[in-house]
């Protein structure tokens, strides 16, 4: 038996009208923003009090570039201590022995709680608690007296009034306040790693230490880098308060100095965020090449390196 009929045509899709979405608030968002730009802008050219002249001869002089010599080398030299430092706090916080933890914990806890400022202000009276710093046996001293011999075991002494003023206690308060805060850092950044890494390099027979500096640090420096980039910018601003120590080879008191010498203090203002604003850039240059080195192989650089495309191939 033979059935016949008739086929029909299946009716073309007519072609999609796409719309393209309208964002009305953002072309007054950019609006509004350039009206603000286009007024500071003109502020800045038309407003008298910024002094630009004035300003451009006096922050390059040599006392405000020694001062921002001064601030660079406490910004270096802190945040490198505060880094080692650091370190090393965060994986006594993350051993096995309850000594080294709680002495860690305890070092986190009072320089993480104390301000900067307060904290460089001791640092300048510490020789108020001794007029030396000396280094040996624990009550030497008495051991000494006891033993018949008058001596107090000391190695060796340092004046405290050559170590607890000027730049050098600048330098202890901010690479000690900068390392409460790497530890955590850095113990954030060695959470993050997987524990079956550890595992992989003990089954190996890698040491703790040689798993730490081979395996972990390396992979961590991808969760460290960021926030350590804005804790060294950070640094870079808080180099002001050293002036509590005091300090006073550095920029910011350097441009207030000519402020208030010339009665001009708005325009040596502006010169230090200027300074400030051009010292952070460079820095914030630093992290970004930083940052990307160790990100390879992780986010959009790992999926556009893993993926693919199949155009027009045979299945």
């Amino acid at each position: 038996m033979t059935v016949t009929g008739t086929a029909t045509s299946r009716a073309e899709p007519e072609a999609i009208k796409a719309i393209p979405v309208r964002h009305p608030g953002r072309w007054v968002a950019v609006v509004v923003i350039a009206v603000l730009a286009a007024m500071f802008v003109h502020m800045l050219v038309t407003n008298h009090a910024f002094q630009w002249g004035f300003m451009r001869d006096n922050a390059f002089r040599p006392p405000v570039l020694e001062g921002v010599r001064t601030t660079v080398l406490l910004t270096v030299c802190s945040m490198a201590i505060g880094i080692a430092l650091g370190i090393v706090l965060a994986v006594m916080r993350l051993s096995d022995n309850p000594i080294l933890r709680s002495a860690a914990w305890l070092f986190v806890w009072f320089f993480r709680a104390v301000p900067r400022y307060v904290l460089l202000t001791l640092c300048g009276n510490l020789g108020i608690l001794f007029s030396q710093w000396r280094f040996g046996v624990p009550f030497g001293s008495q051991i000494a007296s006891l033993l018949g011999f008058d001596s107090s075991l000391t190695v060796f002494g340092l004046d405290s009034n050559a170590i607890a003023s000027g730049f050098t206690a600048g330098l202890i308060g901010l690479a000690l306040s900068e390392a409460a805060y790497m530890a955590e850092i850095v113990r954030a950044g060695i959470s993050s790693i997987d524990a079956g890494q550890t595992e992989a390099a003990q089954a190996l027979g890698m040491s703790r230490g040689l798993t730490t500096r081979r395996i972990v640090l390396p992979q961590a420096m991808r969760v460290i880098v960021p926030p350590t980039g804005n804790e060294t910018i950070a640094m870079l601003k808080d180099t002001s308060l050293v002036v509590a120590v005091p300090v006073s080879i550095e920029l910011f008191f350097q441009l207030e100095a000519i402020g208030s010498r010339t009665f001009q203090i708005f325009p040596m203002l502006v010169a230090a965020c200027l300074w400030y604003l051009a010292l952070s850039s460079l820095l914030m240059i630093g992290q970004y090449f930083l940052e990307r080195r160790y990100s390879r192989g992780f986010g959009g650089e790992r999926s556009q390196a893993v993926a693919v495309p199949t155009v027009g191939g045979n299945h």
